[in-house]
């Protein structure tokens, strides 16, 4: 095996491993754009909740309001037939039932105003600091998915420039040669790699026999490491 089709072999290999590089991050891209946009939903549900117990607190608030109404009705209605009572003890019977009504209309009035005074602004500053921290989030999640599209793209011009590559450099290698380092580079990676001066493959860290140290030595042929099969050669 020439020292040519060594150093062909070498720069295909070295081709393959920017290729396998980027196909790694081109797959790694989107799953990091799949993340941030994750973490954007849960800040996003924490703004959803926090409206949600806004409208159910101003729900409390707009019931607490019509209960004290629907309650001074009933006392207008009350008074209205109190006027008319025939006996005492419907008077007094009604006037107890009024004064119960109105207990409770001021009871109502009161839960009101606590909700609206105290739970209220809390709940509306809970709610404000949600979207605010939605807005923050979502400006640096938006612009990082950017630059993720933005480094896809560039990835995805590099792999087809480098496939154009691969194939000239391809055809420099002997056929035998590029088959057998098609077939091995699905198994071992790198698959081309130096014996050392200690007669040890750098793919698998074993020592080979001292004829395929001889062959590689005098680059006589295709020399594949006994151990691991990589394809052997010695410093340039």
């Amino acid at each position: 095996m020439s020292v040519n089709s060594i150093e062909a072999l070498i720069g295909l290999q070295d081709t393959d491993g920017m290729i396998r590089d980027l196909e790694r991050e081109a797959k790694d891209l989107p799953r990091r754009k799949a993340q941030e946009n994750a973490r954007l939903k849960g800040v996003t549900a924490a703004v959803e909740i926090a409206k949600n117990q806004l409208e159910a607190l101003r729900a409390r608030i707009s019931e607490t309001e019509e209960d004290a109404a629907a309650c001074r009705q009933r006392v207008k209605e009350l008074k209205t037939q109190q006027a008319t009572s025939n006996s005492n003890k419907e008077y007094q019977q009604l006037a107890a039932a009024i004064e119960g009504l109105e207990h409770e209309a001021d009871a109502a009035d009161a839960r009101g105003f606590a909700l609206a005074e105290d739970d209220l602004p809390r709940q509306e500053r809970l709610l404000k600091e949600a979207e605010e921290k939605f807005a923050a989030e979502r400006g640096g999640v938006d612009g990082f998915c950017d630059e993720l599209e933005t480094r896809l793209a560039e990835v995805k011009a590099e792999l087809d420039r480098l496939a154009e590559e691969r194939k000239a450099k391809a055809a420099l290698v002997p056929p035998k040669s590029l088959l057998y380092y098609e077939r091995l580079r699905t198994k071992r990676w790198p698959v081309v790699v130096t014996l050392n001066s200690d007669a040890v493959c750098e793919g698998c860290h074993l020592k080979v026999p001292p004829s395929t140290e001889q062959m590689v030595e005098h680059k006589l042929e295709l020399v594949a490491c006994t151990n691991c099969g990589r394809l052997l050669y010695r410093d340039l």
